[in-house]
């Protein structure tokens, strides 16, 4: 959708009003980057495709909530992380049930080729907890300030940079671990 340059806030009143013409607006605003996160945290395209449509629908239904001292932007985020981190867990409790089945699959450690870099750092990420992922998706690829990150996580930015040290030393740790080499 066009963007018609109407400011976020502007376009949340309107969408409080029943306009959903400019919901819309915000929709075509911010998809993609929040896919791009939602893809980053679930590593799987149609999964972060239903997260993002879940993080809209979420969004709309509780536009009435929101509170216009804060960015929609981050409001938004927090929304996007909380659902793909609720799909992470739905995942995770059906994935122990799949642990019972064998599977014909191939191990990744017997196919002998090495992965690119984005595909390992993508592996790597995945080996992380949830949370974990958040930090490091929305620091290094949203490039998001720590402060940013704290509304969208809502934790503390002493936490945000807590546990943005511990996620950068565990998948350090699953990259070394899966032959990754780092230079310097």
């Amino acid at each position: 959708m066009k963007d018609t340059g109407t400011s976020d806030a502007a376009l949340v009143e309107l969408c409080r009003r029943g306009n959903t013409r400019a919901f819309d607006e915000l929709v075509g605003k911010y998809q993609k980057t929040l896919f791009n996160v939602a893809l980053r945290m679930t590593a799987d395209y149609d999964a972060s495709e239903e997260v993002t449509q879940q993080a809209f629908v979420r969004a709309y239904e509780r536009i009435a909530s929101f509170d216009p001292r804060f960015k929609f932007f981050s409001w938004m985020y927090r929304i996007l992380v909380n659902t793909a981190l609720d799909h992470l867990e739905e995942r995770k409790r059906h994935d122990r049930l799949d642990d019972e089945v064998p599977s014909d699959e191939p191990d990744p450690s017997d196919l002998g080729e090495r992965e690119d870099s984005e595909a390992m750092l993508q592996a790597g990420l995945m080996d992380l907890t949830a949370e974990q992922r958040a930090v490091i998706v929305l620091r290094h690829f949203e490039d998001l300030t720590y402060e940013e990150i704290g509304a969208v996580l809502d934790i503390p930015e002493k936490t945000v940079k807590s546990r943005l040290f511990s996620a950068r030393m565990q998948l350090r740790a699953v990259l070394v671990k899966r032959g990754y080499r780092f230079h310097g």
